[in-house]
Formats: C-alpha cells, structure tokens, sequence
C-alpha cells in the first residue's frame, strides 16, 4: 500500500514537471516568434528605405552611397535575437531616416515626388507595425517571465535552465507626448 501511495505521489510529480516544461517551453517559442515578426517588419522598413535611397541617387550621389553603407550594414533580426540587437537596428533605421529627410529637404523636387511620399508612406506603416510587434514582445515576455519567476514552476524553470528575458527598451524620444504649443 506503501508503494502505491510513492508511486502515485511520483506520477503526480512527474506529470506536474512536464506540464510546467510544456508550458514555459510553449511561452518560449512565443518570445521567439514575436522577436522574429520584430525582425520581419524591420526588414520591411530596410526595404522601403532602400527605395528611398535609390530615389535620393539621381539628386546627390554622395548620400546615396552614404545611405547604402548604412544599409547594407543591417542585421536580421531572428528568434534568438536579443533586445540589444533589436534596439541597434532601430538606431541605425533611425540615422538613415534623419539623412533621407536632410536630402529631402535640400531638393524640394525630391520631397514633391510622387514615388518619395508613397515610399514614405510605406516606411511609416511598417514603422508603426515595428511598434506593434514590439509591445506583442514585451507583453509575450511578460507572460513568460511570469511562468520562470512564479513559485513553483520557477523551481522547475531553474532546474530546466529557463531564465528571464529582458524586454525591449522604450524609446525616450517617442515615450512622451509632443508639445501642443502652437
């Protein structure tokens, strides 16, 4: 009687552990997706930036180059990527706009082209399905933290060498509100 009462107490336990590792495996695979649709949208952004360069070509040939340079220099973003990688590849999105927005305001037939505002456009969308994966990530990060710090999977967590995730960082420069001040 004993032994059935262990070996039952054991089999409750085994099918515990394996409930909690199928679940924080589960919300693992979640981070890593959500860091990849972060990586496709960014691609997205890289692409409509490359038009944009290949427009800025026929008014200033140095920019352009310079702009290329900053392309070619970017990194994909996959599931095991990390918020540091992301947070580069937003900075470096980021100097390529003010650029193309500099050129853009030295020719004014450059800005005035119908193909510039639509590649604009295009940039700006994709910006704003950036945004969106990134709060997907963080609130999919949120979930898994949760399930490796919470008492008691986190005991199974730790043994199983699931650990924390860092979330993506908030940009200062878009976190407050523009002033309204006409």
């Amino acid at each position: 009687m004993t032994l059935l009462v262990i070996i039952a107490v054991l089999a409750v336990l085994v099918l515990w552990v394996i409930r909690v590792q199928n679940r924080l495996v589960s919300a693992d695979e979640l981070c890593q997706n959500s860091m990849s649709q972060i990586g496709v949208q960014q691609s997205s952004r890289w692409d409509a930036l490359t038009a944009l360069a290949e427009l800025v070509k026929s008014y200033n040939e140095h920019e352009y180059k310079t702009l290329i340079e900053v392309i070619s220099a970017r990194k994909d973003i996959t599931g095991s990527s990390k918020p540091e990688d992301v947070d580069s590849q937003e900075e470096a999105i980021q100097k390529a706009m003010i650029q193309i927005k500099a050129v853009a305001e030295q020719y004014p037939n450059l800005k005035a082209d119908a193909n510039y505002a639509k590649a604009m456009d295009s940039v700006n969308v994709y910006e704003n399905q950036v945004r969106m994966a990134r709060m997907v990530y963080n609130d999919t990060v949120t979930k898994y933290n949760r399930l490796v710090r919470q008492i008691p999977d986190s005991i199974v967590a730790s043994i199983l060498g699931f650990v924390v995730k860092e979330y993506l960082k908030i940009e200062e420069s878009k976190a407050s509100m523009p002033s309204m001040n006409l």
